[in-house]
């Protein structure tokens, strides 16, 4: 067997396989010696059937499939012997007038191989890590949504401005028939709100879904509608009142701050603002540290530049699918995935320069670290080495988890690395003016 290789340009190479007879003769002549043996042909008897008929009836289909299997190990070998870094798989080229009673065979294949580039993480402009705080409203409010929590409920005979009210919307034509209970504040405008101030027990008030509350998700919760709907829905609805409450505020006192938190961690409404603050913007870091991510990747695509086989893989996405493609659906598809493509280069040659591959021992000790953070949100303060072993270990043996762990730490890698090689700049934002800002 002789494998020769001719580089078309930079991106593109044609690979050539020569198999001769006495590559694969003997392999054939053993299966069809084995086929003889235990072949049933009517007027033979088992194992007595003349070769020249099994090779007539099982030759060229052993031959090809023989082939076939000294083509794919051959050519798998070579590209990791030529250390060989090729996007898509190798594309044999047709062969119409190939003659399988030949003894010799000549077989070429397309090659696209991945571009030669560097990878430049300090850029010239700066990109921003937005760090999101809570702002003094932010904390206010969620002083005063534990107030009502923990505060004591007053039922009321008629709806104010300040009730909790509990009721049902129904409109049979849309199929909206839902008990819901909310606050008076989540009422959008003055017109809807009137409607429902003064309103007692048992009263049945109607109203338009449009624009009938702050949050328009809130459709989605009280009215139960999908979020489809929710975006369009403009109807009319009724909403009988079955019942009418006021929460009285706690005291922010020692006892709440106990309750809230162990014994004496807070003494005072100062410190318990500060906790609230530091709490919550912890849970921000994961938003700013995703659109960190996000800016990095666009960065990198953006400011790395290299061209791609896109005739080659255009042609190998048109049979790489469950489904074959026409040439017009591969190109709208390669048009479509090239930048994840160009990521997916970018990300590869990042990992392997910075040695950032994820070893076994760090993916079970991530999983652990993942399993005591939701534990420790049942309460389960404390498990036991043994627990967390036991569990990760059943986790690590399911391929799917396996996976999804190994993406979340590496994109924690790449984060790091991110965090300590880019140009970057950090910028204090509040939560709504980053939602307002990215999300809107």
């Amino acid at each position: 067997m002789n494998i020769t290789r001719e580089d078309i340009d930079a991106l593109n190479a044609v690979v050539k396989v020569d198999i001769a007879k006495e590559d694969y003769s003997d392999k054939v002549e053993k299966i069809l010696t084995d086929y003889r043996k235990s072949a049933n042909i009517p007027g033979f008897r088992k194992g007595h059937v003349p070769m020249g008929m099994v090779k007539k009836q099982y030759g060229q289909a052993v031959l090809v499939d023989e082939v076939n299997k000294l083509l794919q190990d051959a050519l798998g070998k070579y590209l990791v012997e030529e250390k060989l870094d090729v996007l898509g798989n190798p594309l044999p080229k047709a062969q119409d007038d190939l003659d399988w009673n030949a003894d010799a065979f000549t077989f070429e294949f397309e090659l696209g191989l991945a571009p030669e580039f560097d990878v430049e993480l300090k850029g010239k402009k700066a990109i921003t890590h937005y760090k999101i705080v809570a702002d003094d409203k932010m904390v206010d409010n969620q002083i005063k949504h534990i107030q009502k929590q923990y505060g004591k409920i007053v039922s009321q005979n008629e709806i104010t401005e300040n009730s909790e009210v509990t009721g049902k919307f129904t409109n049979e034509e849309a199929g909206i028939d839902n008990v819901a209970t909310f606050e008076l504040n989540k009422i959008k405008g003055e017109t809807n709100l009137k409607k429902f101030v003064g309103v007692k027990v048992g009263d049945i008030i109607t109203v338009k879904t449009k624009n009938l509350f702050n949050d328009a998700h809130d459709l989605m919760t009280f009215l139960k509608v999908s979020h489809d709907d929710a975006q369009h829905l403009d109807v009319e609805v009724n909403f009988e009142v079955s019942e009418i409450n006021e929460r009285e505020l706690v005291d922010l006192d020692q006892e709440l701050f106990d309750k809230l938190f162990e014994k004496d961690v807070v003494k005072s409404v100062t410190e318990l603002k500060a906790k609230i603050k530091e709490d919550t913007e912890k849970q921000f870091v994961q938003q700013g540290d995703q659109k960190l991510l996000n800016d990095v990747t666009e960065y990198l695509i953006d400011s790395t530049k290299f061209d791609l086989p896109a005739e080659f893989l255009q042609k190998w996405m048109q049979t790489a699918g469950e489904e074959p493609m026409t040439e017009e659906q591969a190109k709208e598809e390669y048009e479509k995935s090239e930048k994840s493509m160009r990521y997916q280069l970018i990300e590869g040659k990042l990992i392997t320069e910075h040695k950032l591959q994820v070893q076994f021992e760090e993916l079970r000790a991530f999983a652990m670290q993942m399993i005591k953070g939701q534990m420790a949100q049942f309460g389960q303060m404390n498990p036991s080495e043994k627990e967390l072993e036991d569990i990760a270990a059943r986790i690590l043996s399911n391929q799917d988890e396996v996976k999804r762990l190994n993406e979340q730490l590496m994109s924690q890698k790449l984060l790091n690395l991110y965090k300590a090689e880019a140009n970057l700049k950090t910028k204090e934002i509040s939560y709504d003016d980053f939602v307002k800002e990215f999300y809107s």
